[in-house]
């Protein structure tokens, strides 16, 4: 097993410091993010040697069932032609479940109706997923809902297995709005008839506010519940990432030049993620997870639904956020059951921001789950799981002895 010294650390932390700097790029403010990752990786790194890493990287990745779970695929197409991916996990009359392969008959619930309504079509709960992630992250709570309710899975554009947004590739900066109507889209392909009930993680989570910004309708006549999960409804710019004042600011003035800069150079970009595979690791441990005692597989596993996304599809999509204000939508979800969940120790979209669309939606239940992150759906997965699964109790989409 080779070894790494503390002066190994510090070496490829300057390493990376000066690429910013040949990159024309004022490094210091990335440098702040750079040295808080490689303090966190440093005492692993002097004491477990890179081959072992890789391998427990590699063993991990065979062992994890996580993101395995697979539906009947679908695609739908949204305005601008980008092709939309989309699975389905069915309820049959029978009781069991329709997805890569059929269940033995009989071995789940036969399928309910909405408050006793005589509507042929069954609840479809959607699910949609956060920046830099796929439909996979949603992995517990899918693992969970099989065999109880009809859900709708989706990657959304330029994400997981969607194709890369068509308007982006013709140089149409990718918005908040636009991620809305691609949401229309996948339910008027997988789900144009029955009530709703929309799940939404952070980037997803606003889709579901510019959905209802812009198809307010639809969230009268069929939405029956909604969910949002570490999500904000806008003034993101405000968000300081957990660095000092002077750090965050700089970070601000750089970052969308550093991340266009490093779009045009894909290939280099992809390289160096490979080649510093720790740090990037340490970087999304801190902004990903807020308690210390994270299962290695799940860490794992987010670390590779992150890395899956192009660094140009990250430097797409990044400007929308700090655009993004869709409070004056929040009221569309006014009189329905709403469950708003957000993790205490949130980084990217702070517990705060939550806060704020409760006080929107005051008849809303809003949980703060200890200890958590950013992906809190992954990190406290039975929390998330029981308090999604009570909401659907709560408007009779499913048995309450399923909880």
């Amino acid at each position: 097993m080779s070894e790494t010294s503390a002066e190994d650390v510090v070496a490829t932390a300057a390493v990376a410091a000066a690429g910013w700097r040949r990159a024309g790029i004022a490094g210091a403010a990335i440098g702040v993010i750079a040295a808080g990752a490689a303090a966190g990786v440093a005492v692993e790194r002097l004491t477990v040697g890179r081959g072992m890493r890789k391998k427990a990287r590699l063993a991990l990745d065979a062992s994890g069932p996580y993101g395995s779970l697979r539906g009947l695929p679908g695609r739908a197409v949204a305005d601008d032609g980008t092709e939309l991916y989309y699975e389905v996990d069915e309820i049959e009359p029978d009781g069991g479940t329709s997805r890569a392969g059929k269940a033995p008959a009989g071995s789940g619930p036969r399928r309910r109706r909405l408050f006793g309504s005589k509507d042929p079509a069954p609840l479809t709960v959607v699910f949609s997923h956060g920046y830099c992630l796929g439909q996979d992250s949603w992995h517990f709570q899918r693992a969970a809902l099989r065999g109880l309710v009809r859900t709708v899975h989706w990657d959304q554009r330029s994400h997981g297995r969607s194709e890369r947004g068509r308007a982006q590739a013709e140089g149409v900066p990718v918005g908040i709005d636009q991620l809305g109507r691609d949401l229309k889209a996948v339910l008027d392909a997988a789900a144009p008839e029955g009530p709703l009930v929309l799940v939404g993680h952070s980037m997803g989570g606003m889709t579901m506010m510019a959905l209802a910004d812009r198809y307010p309708e639809l969230i009268r006549d069929r939405v029956a519940a909604v969910a949002f999960v570490g999500t904000s409804s806008g003034r993101l710019g405000e968000v300081n990432f957990g660095l000092p004042v002077a750090g965050v600011n700089a970070v601000r003035r750089v970052l969308p030049g550093v991340l266009k800069a490093l779009g045009s150079q894909t290939e280099l970009v992809e390289r160096g993620r490979r080649a510093t595979a720790d740090l990037f690791a340490g970087l999304i441990k801190r902004y990903s997870f807020g308690s210390r005692d994270v299962d290695p597989a799940v860490a794992r596993f987010a670390e590779r639904l992150i890395e899956s996304t192009p660094i140009d599809v990250v430097a797409e999509f990044y400007p929308a956020f700090t655009e993004h204000d869709k409070s004056g939508a929040l009221p569309a979800f006014g009189g329905i059951p709403v469950l708003i969940l957000a993790g205490d120790k949130d980084l990217v979209t702070p517990s705060s921001h939550s806060e704020v669309i409760a006080d929107e939606l005051p008849d809303a239940e809003l949980v703060i789950v200890p200890d958590a992150g950013h992906l809190v759906m992954l990190e406290h997965p039975v929390t998330v799981t029981d308090r999604l699964a009570d909401l659907l109790v709560r408007i009779g989409a499913v048995p309450a002895e399923a909880r």
